[in-house]
């Protein structure tokens, strides 16, 4: 993808503060909840309310940090690389828990983000990209998690993807499934999807490699 076929605020005539920007907030030590998985914090947050008068709530955060997010396709064949895997918080909130996600996890400490994508998509599709192209960065749930997800282009040969995959430490067990473009953008469409990294990834894919000019990703 070329740099230039992506808008920058400046070129926009945008300053800061249009987007997201730093807040005055004072934070308490955190109270640990839980840990687990994940562990779990508590502050209390002290911040002045919208006529500055000072204000002070409790707010409970998710510790998750930066992870990464890889779309793996393979622009040969026409073919998108997916997962499925079971996920508790789809089961409980759509009864959907056997969902299909892109490529993610989390950073490693000393881990640069592009060798983390690597690693995972050996880990969760059984093959390494033989291109990455970093797309963005986003908080997935901001009120709940301080996750900061980086998302990447993985570009692979789907011939060399296996039916299985997963790291046995973390008890995955992760079926990966390939579609064509046209197959996914088509799930993605019919709402059939509910991961939300999943859902920014293709509607990525269908403005950047559908809409605009495919052959410029190849």
């Amino acid at each position: 993808m070329a740099e230039t076929s992506i808008p920058h605020a400046q070129s926009l005539g945008l300053s800061e503060h249009f987007g997201d920007r730093p807040c005055s907030v004072v934070l308490s030590e955190p109270e640990r909840l839980g840990t687990g998985f994940r562990s779990l914090d508590r502050f209390l947050v002290a911040k002045p309310d919208r006529t500055g008068a000072p204000a002070a709530f409790e707010r409970e955060v998710l510790n998750s940090g930066v992870v990464v997010g890889v779309l793996p396709v393979d622009f040969q064949q026409q073919q998108v690389v997916l997962t499925r895997q079971f996920r508790l918080g789809g089961h409980l909130a759509l009864d959907r828990g056997d969902m299909i996600e892109i490529v993610a996890g989390r950073v490693d400490p000393g881990e640069s983000p592009e060798d983390a994508a690597r690693r995972e998509c050996h880990e969760e599709i059984g093959t390494s990209p033989l291109k990455l192209t970093r797309l963005a960065g986003f908080t997935p749930a901001p009120a709940l998690s301080d996750e900061f997800m980086i998302l990447f282009l993985a570009h692979v040969d789907a011939g060399k993807i296996p039916f299985w995959a997963g790291n046995p430490c973390e008890n995955e067990e992760i079926a990966v499934v390939r579609h064509t473009i046209a197959e996914a953008i088509g799930m993605l469409e019919a709402g059939l999807l509910h991961s939300g990294p999943t859902i920014i990834a293709l509607q990525w894919l269908v403005q950047r490699c559908v809409r605009d000019d495919a052959r410029a990703h190849l």
